[in-house]
């Protein structure tokens, strides 16, 4: 596959490129109730996390602009209350799309790099053949409420606490946690559609996503309900095998770097052939091997892709 057709099947799968490019029109917003009062909204982009109750509506993550009225319809149908804030887990535009809507009526809350990210703009990628371009947002769309390590949102008899895991999928990452309902929301720095994206040029790194997941998995309810970034709800053994591929994949291509391997070579020898289960459309086994290479090196490998 040449990178543009790469490129395009990363604009399709993943939905970091500009709303323009995609048509909105025939986006269904799923609703799923996760457990307690704690829901989960799909369309396109990122998993939409949304705590209901007396006190009115926390959103985490809000997809993009044209999608804003169809969620707050699918909102509407669980609830009259209205949104009273939104947590953004990181700067991406499927996550962020929306921002700038719904804090006409309900402020952004988001780490200091998110803030950041959005306001100056950004190149998400992997230090190679996947690079986005992120315009800077207007003011309307950054988060008025940022926070450096943790804040905590009371309501719905909820503690919502957001909390900044650095250098996962990104440098301004927040896991949700909703306690009472014992629901995670764990953003980007899990998802389930393969091997992930790891935005190394917005800070992220493979040993802080699996740094942060082996922190948060012993602290959790063995029956915890997870969502996803993208993908279906899941549980603590899908995390973990999640956090187990990263760590041998890993130290696969470490291996060969510590050999003097080239990417190129790595990528000839399907170093990654093991976890092949893993490679999809967006982040396929040779995409995955080049963001390894780079993240282990710090610097861009020669990106070949091979039959």
């Amino acid at each position: 596959m040449c990178k543009i057709a790469l490129a395009a099947a990363i604009l399709l799968t993943c939905g970091l490129a500009a709303a323009q490019d995609q048509d909105f029109s025939k986006v269904e917003i799923q609703l799923t109730r996760v457990a307690g009062n704690i829901y989960m909204l799909q369309g396109a982009g990122g998993n939409i996390g949304a705590s209901v109750g007396q006190d009115g509506i926390v959103v985490v993550d809000d997809q993009y602009a044209p999608l804003a009225e169809k969620i707050r319809a699918a909102l509407k149908g669980i609830t009259d209350k209205p949104v009273r804030f939104v947590i953004n887990t990181h700067y991406h535009e499927d996550h962020t799309g929306g921002n700038a809507l719904f804090q006409k009526d309900a402020p952004i809350i988001a780490h200091d790099n998110v803030r950041k990210r959005l306001e100056e703009g950004s190149s998400p990628g992997n230090m190679g053949s996947i690079k986005f371009l992120n315009k800077p947002q207007p003011k309307e769309a950054l988060p008025i409420i940022s926070f450096d390590h943790d804040v905590t949102l009371h309501l719905n008899g909820e503690d919502i606490r957001a909390l900044h895991y650095p250098h996962g999928h990104t440098d301004g990452d927040s896991i949700i946690f909703f306690p009472k309902s014992n629901v995670v929301h764990m953003g980007d720095d899990f998802v389930r559609y393969g091997f992930p994206f790891i935005d190394l040029n917005g800070g992220g790194s493979v040993e802080g996503m699996i740094a942060a997941l082996e922190e948060i998995i012993p602290k959790l309810p063995a029956d915890v309900k997870v969502i996803p970034g993208h993908g279906a709800v899941s549980n603590l053994d899908d995390v973990r095998q999640y956090v187990s591929m990263l760590k041998q994949t890993r130290a696969a291509v470490e291996a060969g770097v510590k050999q003097g391997k080239t990417l190129d070579q790595l990528q000839q020898e399907k170093v990654l052939e093991k976890w092949s289960k893993w490679s999809g459309k967006f982040i396929s086994a040779d995409t995955f091997t080049e963001t390894l290479y780079n993240d282990l090196t710090g610097k861009p490998g020669t990106f070949l892709k091979h039959n």
